[in-house]
């Protein structure tokens, strides 16, 4: 699958594709498909992910901005494109909306070896539509998949945006040997699960993410100082007081749900 897309001109545009068959087939089989569920493929490249998706079963829509990738794909699944159970879409998935192509929320999974520069830009795209995932399972830089799960219990904007929508963790490490040509860091498959907007509950979208980075502002002052600027001395220092945690406490060190009471009090 293409990935790590350096934004460079020329070989392509700087593409490494996936040749770990092993790794496309972990990919595949961590979303779980569902019976008549779609997987949506972000950027299928020479198809080795999508190979391992078809063999679940499921019907593949399969996103591919690169002309070229296209018509090789077409070649190497025609029989699969006849019978209707891939579907190639020529386009930025950036452009995508996923009711162009009937997806409603939780009708479908997205798997994807996402290009590294637009990570948190897909992502949050997918996580923030109305017509979620279920599920989605990418193959992301190994630093950003453990920076969304924070291996080292330290928050970021990134990691607290994923969590406010799902449940993100590690399915497996990719070496940087599993591509073609080899990118210069590894890899590692990043499932995220029980996406939904539910958990916001009272607290508007909007207003959650207006203080999560209110917080992160600035990493070396307190998180109520980072918070004053925006929301008064006064009403932060109330906020954190009610949620139970210090004035000197820093963003990072900030559990999801204590970020969710602290929205909540300055809403």
């Amino acid at each position: 699958m293409t990935s790590m897309r350096s934004g460079r001109k020329g070989a392509r545009l700087g593409q490494h594709f996936l040749t770990g068959a092993w790794a496309a087939r972990s990919l595949a089989q961590a979303v779980n498909v569902r019976p008549n569920e779609t997987i949506l493929e972000i950027g299928p490249g020479k198809g080795a992910l999508t190979k391992e998706l078809l063999a679940t079963g499921a019907h593949v829509i399969a996103i591919e901005k690169d002309r070229a990738l296209v018509e090789k794909l077409s070649q190497t699944f025609a029989q699969e494109i006849s019978e209707g159970r891939l579907r190639l879409v020529e386009d930025d998935v950036r452009n995508f909306e996923p009711g162009s192509s009937k997806l409603e929320a939780r009708s479908y999974v997205l798997a994807a070896n996402i290009p590294y520069y637009i990570t948190g830009e897909i992502i949050r795209q997918f996580l923030e539509t109305t017509a979620q995932p279920r599920a989605m399972a990418l193959l992301v830089q190994k630093e950003v998949a453990e920076r969304i799960v924070a291996r080292d219990h330290k928050e970021s904007i990134l990691s607290l945006s994923v969590k406010a929508y799902g449940s993100p963790k590690i399915v497996a490490k990719v070496s940087r040997g599993n591509f073609s040509p080899p990118p210069s860091v590894d890899s590692a498959i990043l499932l995220i699960t029980n996406i939904s907007k539910e958990s916001f509950g009272d607290v508007a979208e909007d207003g959650f993410f207006k203080v999560v980075k209110t917080g992160f502002a600035s990493k070396r002052k307190f998180l109520a100082n980072n918070l004053a600027v925006v929301f008064g001395k006064d009403e932060t220092l109330r906020a954190l007081t009610a949620c139970n945690l210090s004035s000197k406490v820093r963003a990072e060190d900030v559990p999801l749900e204590k970020w969710r009471g602290i929205a909540r009090e300055l809403s």
